[in-house]
């Protein structure tokens, strides 16, 4: 029994049944402490911690029913069980009180058995209610530091290279995500590195993945550019070989990504591109005309040995960028509706900053998904030409 013994609180207001309680709960290994009425009860479960409460219904002060509604309303209290305390004759108000939360209830007159029953497998419901709520605890104690770790492998802050805007945005659906956006500036040819990614999947898997995948980019291409690589052979390596190295060190795990990866040229505008798989990103010129850039090549890691083609496009005055992830257009509301790439086009009809366009996007996506759970990673990149 000493592996079941708690702290229990007594709670009624006739003196001869706290006593009996107390005496017959000690006698079981527990510590016992006692209450004659609800307010003085809820004191004393604000300053002391309860593995069970015993309650009467009919009490001056507050009833049974008053302090079982205050318990369940407090985050701190609800979870400590409650076992009614009731005569025979009091059925209706003990349904009302399970109705209200009370985990289990004790007839009048007392039954040592009955007691011993009750109260040992009340505990034993707590004590595994305890462990769950500490493991999920842990749980989110270490995805939060998996948070952190993912964050830190975004771009701290964004470059902002005279003549160009740069603005991104990144919303995981759960704690982690599988999406990641970067820019980055590449001195020697006054280039800069954008990649937008989407790993298949969600969650902690997809998060280990995006490290990985996010790695090999920008590793390879801030290499190619110390070897004074050409733009269109950095591209075309650099995803080449981070396919080949996911496909074959990680073809168990069946993970790939959809990438979208340029090298702009700050001076001329041109943008060398291969888009592998991903959303084709939208360029708005400055006459408002919407393009896009469609797919090059598969997804990034599906098999060893796949090619990628690489496109060019110049960027020009006025002109934006705008890459996403699917979690955009097929952002759901709480009725299933998509998004839709329709709704997202008609939010670059109209000119705006890269930082502006997003935020249109965001509260155009908030609207549209108030009320829903959010179905994917939510990941956009916007460059823009001022100069």
């Amino acid at each position: 029994m000493q592996g079941l013994a708690g702290r229990v609180l007594v709670v009624d207001d006739v003196e001869m049944n706290r006593d009996v309680l107390a005496r017959r709960l000690r006698q079981q290994g527990h510590a016992v402490a006692t209450a004659e009425n609800g307010r003085r009860a809820l004191d004393m479960l604000a300053a002391e911690e309860f593995d069970l409460v015993l309650l009467d219904i009919m009490m001056p002060e507050l009833d049974g029913f008053q302090v079982l509604e205050r318990l369940r309303q407090d985050e701190a209290l609800r979870h400590v069980p409650v076992i009614m305390i009731s005569a025979v004759d009091e059925m209706p108000s003990v349904v009302r009180a399970i109705e209200l939360g009370a985990a289990d209830y004790l007839p009048k007159p007392f039954n040592a058995v009955l007691l011993k029953a009750r109260v040992g497998a009340t505990l034993e419901k707590k004590r595994l209610a305890d462990a769950e709520r500490l493991h999920a605890r842990s749980l989110e104690r270490e995805l939060e530091i998996g948070r952190q770790i993912q964050a830190s492998f975004l771009p701290e802050e964004l470059p902002q290279p005279t003549g160009w805007e740069i603005a991104a945005s990144f919303y995981p659906a759960r704690k982690v995500g599988g999406d990641f956006y970067d820019a980055f500036l590449l001195p020697r040819r006054s280039r800069l590195g954008l990649a937008v990614s989407d790993v298949c999947d969600k969650g902690v898997g997809a998060a280990l993945f995006m490290a990985v995948f996010r790695s090999l980019i920008r590793t390879a291409i801030e290499r190619d550019d110390e070897a004074g690589a050409e733009a269109a052979a950095s591209v075309e390596a650099a995803v080449a070989h981070n396919s080949d190295y996911i496909a074959r060190t990680h073809g168990k795990a069946n993970m790939f990504a959809t990438l979208f990866l340029g090298l702009l040229d700050l001076e001329s505008g041109a943008l060398t591109y291969v888009n592998a798989g991903h959303e084709p990103p939208v360029v708005r010129r400055e006459s408002g005309a919407l393009s896009r850039l469609p797919p090059t090549g598969p997804a990034v890691g599906l098999l060893p040995g796949l090619r990628f083609r690489v496109e060019m496009t110049s960027l020009a005055r006025g002109d934006l960028l705008l890459a996403f992830t699917d979690g955009v257009s097929e952002a759901r509301n709480s009725a299933g509706g998509l998004y839709g790439e329709g709704r997202l086009l008609g939010l670059l009809e109209e000119p705006a900053s890269a930082t502006a366009l997003l935020s249109r996007i965001e509260g155009s996506l908030q609207a549209h998904t108030a009320g829903g759970e959010p179905s994917d990673d939510v990941t956009m990149l916007a460059v823009r030409r001022t100069e």
